[in-house]
């Protein structure tokens, strides 16, 4: 048996230039959310402020993402790519105006204007991730999509491993200012980079005519496949409910007292698991027991959320988010090549937007619920019923999706 090349993708130019510029977008977003988590901490001391942030990027996200994945599968993904960093970097710039003296008055009195910003900034990673998710296997062949995914996950990780410590950094030691700079060209950098790859034909259009017939050839593909739908709900629950990361800026400076450079390194820490883990799919590729493995792995990302909420030391909290990166990235490697290998071409973008609505959103949605549910119960209840949330649905979607459960390896 000849081994396979755990740098085959990478060897691939176009392939480089897209995981280069995910990379620079990935650090800016990242550096991005731990800025205004503290900003915006800063200015309300209130938890469910914290959770805002992701109602406003969860909102204009679901609104648009079944219409942005219908659009991938008709405009050409390139372009689209390119309108929404464009909007992404105005969002950048605009988020570092107002820590300028012109612009700062207009948080004066409240955190308005940076919810604003982030509902724009919502648009536009509405019709990013679908076009972004089908551009990419047009990039590898399709015997090199796990081999491509894993190291889009990896470079996705590393970027969210230096983003929040980079964040965390440049706005402790030099600033608000200095750290919304940093943002604003590393998105300038990544439109630079997916300036430089070449268009990509569209795959033929299918028969459905009309825009809402073929949404819903894309919605009924997804929901009459058990496998891709019960991984999807997986995610979706797991990311829902097991989530601390909105609480973060709380754990950093009511329980752990570590302040905003501890924040970006904890915001860090499921990353540097993921990075490790990506990097060790790499080199040994998930070929057998895919479904169990999945499960298992969603059942110990709920179980890190129970532990690092009973924590009250530092270095203890940060192992227990590096385990919880270490199994969500074997989830998420896991769906990606489930979807990209079962789903056909031309309907690549819609099944995105249907996944990017399931588990894109939940993201927002679950740093709403975690400020909900921290202003009820607590924050340290709060994450422990997340935690134990996360677990009952393992337990229900391995008892009703048996052919997930028995899935041992994809083609």
């Amino acid at each position: 048996m000849i081994p396979s090349d755990p740098y085959a993708a990478v060897r691939i130019r176009d392939f480089r230039l897209f995981i280069l510029s995910r990379l620079f977008i990935t650090l800016a977003i990242q550096i991005q959310g731990v800025v205004v988590g503290w900003q915006i901490y800063e200015l309300t001391k209130d938890p469910l402020s914290l959770g805002l942030i992701g109602l406003a990027e969860a909102i204009p996200a679901i609104t648009v993402s079944l219409y942005a994945g219908h659009l991938a599968d008709i405009v050409e993904r390139k372009k689209i790519i390119l309108a929404c960093v464009a909007l992404l970097s105005f969002c950048s710039l605009a988020l570092l105006y107002f820590t300028t003296n012109l612009g700062s008055f207009l948080i004066n009195e409240g955190p308005f204007a940076i919810y604003v910003i982030i509902f724009v900034s919502g648009i536009a990673r509405g019709f990013l991730s679908p076009a972004n998710f089908s551009f990419m296997p047009q990039l590898v062949d399709r015997s090199l999509y796990q081999n491509a995914i894993t190291w889009n996950s990896t470079i996705w990780e590393s970027a969210s491993v230096a983003g929040p410590m980079v964040g965390g950094l440049v706005y402790g030691f030099f600033g608000i200012t200095a750290a919304y700079s940093v943002d604003a060209l590393l998105v300038i950098a990544a439109l630079i980079c997916y300036l430089s790859i070449p268009n990509r034909k569209l795959p033929p259009i299918t028969e459905e005519q009309g825009i809402w017939p073929k949404i819903k050839a894309g919605i009924n593909f997804v929901f009459k496949n058990q496998i891709i739908l019960s991984a999807i709900s997986l995610d979706l629950f797991a990311v829902l409910f097991g989530g601390a990361v909105a609480l973060l800026p709380i754990f950093a400076d009511e329980i752990l007292h570590t302040g905003k450079i501890g924040l970006g390194f904890l915001r860090s820490a499921p990353a540097i698991g993921a990075v490790v883990m990506a990097v060790y799919i790499t080199h040994h590729p998930i070929k057998r027991r895919i479904g169990k493995i999945l499960l298992w792995c969603v059942a110990g990302f709920g179980l890190c959320m129970i532990g690092f909420s009973l924590s009250t030391w530092f270095w203890v909290s940060m192992g227990l988010l590096i385990l919880s990166g270490m199994f969500d990235c074997v989830s998420v490697i896991v769906r990606g090549t489930l979807i990209h290998t079962l789903t056909p071409e031309n309907m690549k973008g819609r099944v995105a937007a249907v996944n990017s609505m399931f588990i894109g959103s939940s993201n927002e949605i679950g740093m709403l619920e975690s400020g909900i549910a921290a202003k009820l119960l607590g924050v340290v209840p709060s994450v422990i019923f997340g935690g134990l949330m996360t677990l009952s649905v393992v337990g229900i979607t391995a008892w009703k999706a048996p052919s997930l459960r028995r899935l041992e390896q994809v083609n």
